[in-house]
């Protein structure tokens, strides 16, 4: 089934319901002449045909386009699956979903003050517009899922060698799957293993960063050995080092295991990639991955800046 703009909607004041337009101007702070239009990421709202059916199933009342207060009222696919950092194409126009939902505006809202709810703060969702142009009603969308890539690397020497297993990596990207499970991405996970050479880490970093991933965790090569060199593979390709987060979770374990404290973790940003160095034993993964799982959504949000 094809995707469509079944309305377009717009409102002179916010808090209102939006009346459909047979067509709009697309500007690089929204649709032209829309109250909720301006320099922020949540320029344009979109809410699917699904949703309103669903609503109205519940409340026994027919909502009209707009009345939700969306911009585009779109038919044909259900939004619920949609994720941020995902676009839509719409002609020359194209679309960069920034949020899932927002908080409810109560009384402020026409909707709510009628019925007493509404679907838009757990069903809607908003954009930031990427290029502008001229959307007409009906016209056809196409929609751009993008993939959430995660790159999991393990260094070390002897895993590469064969001499044994490498455990730290895979159960990482268990712990990556199973702290995505609930969330809104289309993930992707890659693995890799390679020795203590920081020229290869280097070039593998590069080359992660190149392909657009969005998360990079390696494993290895973080302590004071002679062939610990991770850090400083990072060090090369990062556009910028965020000291606090490791130092944060070293302090934290490192208070009941003071050896933690040896530790040259690093966190960093490398184009729009996070790059997370973290110690190679099972347990030190394990400690670290509960306390970044926790950061990734604001760190993603940060860095495409999309909000703080």
């Amino acid at each position: 089934m094809k995707i469509t703009v079944e309305s377009i909607n717009i409102s002179e004041e916010k808090g209102t319901a939006k009346h459909p337009v047979p067509h709009i101007e697309v500007y690089d702070h929204g649709f032209r002449g829309d109250a909720h239009a301006g320099d922020w990421h949540r320029q344009i709202s979109l809410l699917g045909n699904p949703s309103i059916r669903r609503f109205e199933e519940r409340m026994t009342r027919k909502i009209g386009p707009g009345e939700f207060g969306e911009n585009i009222t779109v038919d044909g696919i259900d939004l619920n699956d949609v994720a941020v950092l995902d676009r839509f194409r719409i002609g020359d126009v194209e679309l960069e979903i920034t949020q899932i939902g927002k908080s409810c505006h109560g009384d402020d809202c026409a909707i709510y003050r009628e019925v007493g709810k509404c679907v838009m703060p757990k069903e809607g969702l908003f954009a930031r517009v990427i290029k502008q142009g001229t959307i007409q009603q009906g016209a056809e969308m196409e929609y751009l899922p993008r993939p959430f890539t995660v790159r999991v690397i393990t260094i070390s020497d002897r895993a590469h060698a064969g001499v044994y297993e490498d455990i730290s990596g895979p159960r990482i990207t268990e712990l990556v799957k199973a702290g995505f499970s609930t969330k809104r991405y289309h993930l992707k996970t890659i693995y890799q293993l390679l020795p203590d050479d920081q020229a290869a880490i280097e070039a593998a970093l590069r080359s992660a960063v190149e392909a657009g991933d969005n998360l990079i965790f390696t494993t290895g090569g973080t302590g004071i050995g002679p062939r610990d060199v991770t850090p400083e593979a990072v060090m090369a390709v990062a556009d910028k080092i965020l000291p606090g987060v490791m130092d944060h979770i070293r302090l934290k374990y490192g208070a009941e295991k003071p050896n933690a404290l040896f530790s040259r973790s690093l966190c960093a940003i490398s184009g729009s990639s996070s790059i997370f160095a973290l110690p190679g034993s099972v347990r030190a993964v394990e400690e670290y991955m509960r306390e970044l799982l926790g950061m990734i959504d604001h760190m993603v949000i940060m860095i495409h800046g999309i909000g703080h």
